[in-house]
């Protein structure tokens, strides 16, 4: 094998870079920013409780928004799974963009923290309703079928449904978008039917 050959990224390695490229990350920053700098200003004027002695809170060097973000990122990236994206994608060609990131094992521990931020913002960003929408839902599985006796976290809340690829045990996500492919209205339901 000749040394040009080595030095060849694998095409899909080149493709995905590609796909990411296209992603206007400083737009979805700079709108993501904004969403958290006024969360920020309201949530200082909400009363909170007060700290417990001895409390310990640690900061991270990354801050809400830029984690937000390469979160966004991912989901229009085209990469199957984070740990790809992140390692490849992220912690390779983005330090320019994010000085201050952290490791793999680091960021999947700070990911939860956005969670709550991310749904609110994503509701910030729903469309109108024009007249002529499409509608479709999927459902989300909470466990393998055949763990579902057993599975405690949802216990309650989740029911067993079924649709033409068959059994499911989980919630049902709806998404209605209108005729500019914005998302209009979502919602999950307890049933997959």
């Amino acid at each position: 094998m000749e040394s040009s050959d080595r030095r060849k990224p694998p095409l899909r390695l080149s493709a995905m870079s590609t796909i990411v490229s296209r992603l206007d990350i400083t737009q979805i920053f700079c709108d993501v920013d904004d969403f958290c700098n006024q969360w920020e200003n309201l949530w200082q004027q909400v009363p909170q409780l007060p700290s417990t002695t001895g409390e310990r809170r640690s900061t991270s060097r990354m801050h809400l928004s830029e984690v937000m973000t390469i979160v966004i990122a991912f989901h229009g990236s085209g990469y199957k799974t984070f740990k790809e994206f992140y390692t490849l994608d992220v912690l390779t060609r983005w330090h320019k963009a994010f000085p201050n990131l952290v490791s793999y094992t680091r960021f999947v521990e700070l990911m939860p923290w956005c969670l709550m931020l991310l749904c609110c913002f994503l509701h910030t960003r729903t469309g109108e309703i024009t007249g002529i929408s499409f509608i479709d839902s999927t459902p989300i599985n909470v466990c393998h079928n055949c763990r579902a006796h057993s599975h405690k976290v949802f216990k309650g809340l989740v029911q067993w449904g079924k649709n033409s690829v068959g059994w499911h045990f989980g919630f049902k996500l709806h998404l209605i978008i209108n005729d500019c492919g914005t998302l209009s209205i979502f919602t999950n339901s307890r049933k997959c039917r």
